[in-house]
């Protein structure tokens, strides 16, 4: 565990004092494969640390990184900062472009990449950018006049010496505002909110962390790659894109103790494996009805998740964006161990949290000590107001925009969030919605398009949506999953010919008749699929209209709901750019 008392909150400070207690434990591997063990993550830290030496990386310098979690990019990411030069982080689904601009605005001087992505910066050239080096083996991409060779077991030729304000990290966000800003936090930034977490979560020598988040996040950074490596845990990492068929093998393998996601993740496994399972045949939805039912069968479907995470998860941590109401209605009900937190970019990021023990539905928990939190000009009925925020966690600034960082930081260090939300007597926050995205209605009320949101994910056949405002009505933009509703329909189709003669229209067996995709599928062809899809997602359209405002106060029903024939364009974070459909 990290004695906060006896360090100074640097990297290498926080590093070393973990060293000193765990250099035999095991810190990082691919799973599967044999890890390394911080002892030897120290070797190759030192390592890279002469590397950049030698290519003339030195203190200020930015150096960006281009990869997939991989055991090298935290070992780079350390040494990088270990001699007080700068992380530039970026997201692998950045485009080429949004990269050009970030290597040119941060003025990075050296980039790491994978080979996979190094083809999203083989033809970058900019007056800053020097190196191009294989994150994966220390190579160069391409040599150049004065580059020099990485060396297994080099030592570094000189003592770095790094301060508590001095810059570790500039990340660059991607909102959905449009504009990315690059975000400028420090050792402290990150060691303080290092500390700050043991205070909701514990973590251990023998915790076991799978990395699945991007990296290039703070959230991911923090709690995934700097909490447990300051702490002796291990760290193991995946070869191939989370997916379900990569992702439950290997937590069966690793028995993560300790699992960090987003909320997609959990919303997608309730709604397409756990949700559908309580709908099917006579008695099991009746059942559903009564409460005490409905809680056995969630524990029951709790167990059964616990086993697919590997059943030893202790911590399952969730953030970076609002929970579905449903799906935590689940997770609650099921007693599985899952805790919400709350931060940002900006503040390193986790300002508020819970154990799960001490969850609250619908709340996320509240700041620990020396984090301060207040709700700024709270509505006198409401008591919702923007959220506020001070403390040691908060970054320095945004890089090159001193005006914008005035915007957002008073002159007694408060930080304006844009978020709206709440704060009850016990301390817990909870988050309304962005201020942004907040439709003011004719009559005066606020609407929070997110909580509409909310709702519409959990009627059938949605894949996303957005609510907004067009010539003062709220309108539901929804994006249905039309691969389901075909597949839907062309089964239906198979099966209907066991009843009916499709020529004649007679039914060959008694069969329930009723239903009116039957009647429709009698005379269905293979060239009318596309009409009858088009007639369901009309009469879908209607039917979650009416679902939605039954299951939303007054001022937020919705007058019109329009299907979006594709996908929404979403930021590299997976956000939906929301500026682009609100105009």
């Amino acid at each position: 565990m990290i004695n906060k008392n006896s360090l100074r909150f640097t990297f290498p400070s926080f590093f070393n004092e973990s060293l000193r207690k765990y250099s035999d434990n095991e810190a990082m591997s691919f799973v599967g494969e044999k890890p390394i063990t911080y002892r030897e993550v120290d070797e190759r830290v030192q390592s890279v640390i002469s590397f950049l030496e030698k290519n003339n990386i030195s203190k200020g310098d930015k150096v960006a990184i281009l990869s997939s979690n991989i055991p090298n990019y935290g070992i780079s990411y350390l040494a990088i900062t270990f001699i007080g030069a700068v992380a530039v982080p970026l997201l692998p689904d950045f485009t080429t472009n949004e990269i050009t601009n970030i290597l040119k605005h941060s003025e990075s001087k050296a980039i790491f990449a994978t080979e996979h992505l190094y083809k999203k910066v083989v033809d970058i050239k900019n007056e800053y950018l020097k190196y191009r080096i294989n994150i994966e083996d220390f190579t160069t991409f391409e040599e150049s006049d004065d580059s020099v060779s990485y060396i297994e077991k080099a030592k570094p030729s000189f003592e770095h010496i790094v301060e508590e304000e001095d810059l570790a990290t500039i990340i660059y966000t991607s909102g959905t505002t449009g504009k990315s800003k690059g975000v400028m936090l420090t050792h402290k930034n990150f060691c303080f909110d290092c500390t700050k977490c043991l205070e909701f979560q514990p973590v251990l020598p023998s915790d076991r962390f799978l990395s699945i988040l991007p990296l290039s996040h703070t959230f991911e950074m923090t709690l995934g790659l700097l909490l447990p490596m300051f702490n002796g845990a291990h760290i193991f990492y995946l070869k191939k894109p989370p997916v379900p068929s990569i992702l439950i093998p290997a937590m069966k393998k690793v028995k993560p103790t300790i699992l960090l996601v987003v909320p997609l993740i959990i919303e997608k496994i309730f709604k397409s494996k756990i949700k559908p399972a309580f709908s099917k045949g006579k008695l099991i939805p009746k059942l559903y009805r009564f409460s005490i039912f409905r809680k056995f069968l969630h524990r029951m479907a709790g167990k059964k998740l616990m086993e697919t995470f590997g059943g030893e998860v202790h911590f399952f941590g969730v953030g970076g964006a609002k929970l579905d109401a449903q799906c935590e209605a689940f997770l609650r009900e099921a007693k599985f161990p899952y805790a919400i937190g709350y931060g940002l970019t900006e503040t390193a990021p986790m300002v508020a949290g819970a154990t799960p023990k001490n969850t609250r539905f619908r709340a996320v928990g509240p700041t620990p000590t020396e984090i301060s939190m207040k709700i700024h000009n709270p509505d006198p009925k409401t008591k919702e107001g923007e959220i506020w925020v001070k403390g040691d966690m908060l970054m320095k600034g945004y890089y090159k925009e001193p005006e914008l960082t005035k915007e957002v930081i008073t002159e007694d260090g408060w930080f304006r969030t844009g978020d709206l939300g709440t704060l009850d007597k016990d301390g817990y926050v909870s988050i309304k919605g962005r201020i942004k995205n907040v439709i003011v209605e004719a009559s005066g009320e606020n609407v929070y398009p997110e909580e509409i949101e909310a709702v519409i994910h959990n009627f059938r056949h949605v894949n996303e949506a957005i609510v907004v405002q067009q010539k003062g009505k709220l309108v539901a933009l929804v994006n249905f999953n039309m691969e389901e509703i075909e597949t839907k329909y062309r089964e239906l189709k198979k099966d209907v010919r066991n009843y009916v003669d499709t020529k004649s229209g007679e039914i060959k067996q008694i069969v329930d008749t009723k239903s009116e995709d039957f009647k429709k599928l009698i005379e269905l062809k293979s060239d009318e699929l596309k009409t009858v899809v088009d007639a369901r997602i009309e009469t879908l359209s209607k039917e979650l209209q009416m679902y939605v405002n039954q299951n939303v106060n007054k001022f937020s029903q919705v007058q019109l709901v329009v299907a979006h024939p594709t996908p929404f364009q979403k930021t590299a974070t997976h956000k939906i750019k929301r500026f682009l459909y609100t105009k």
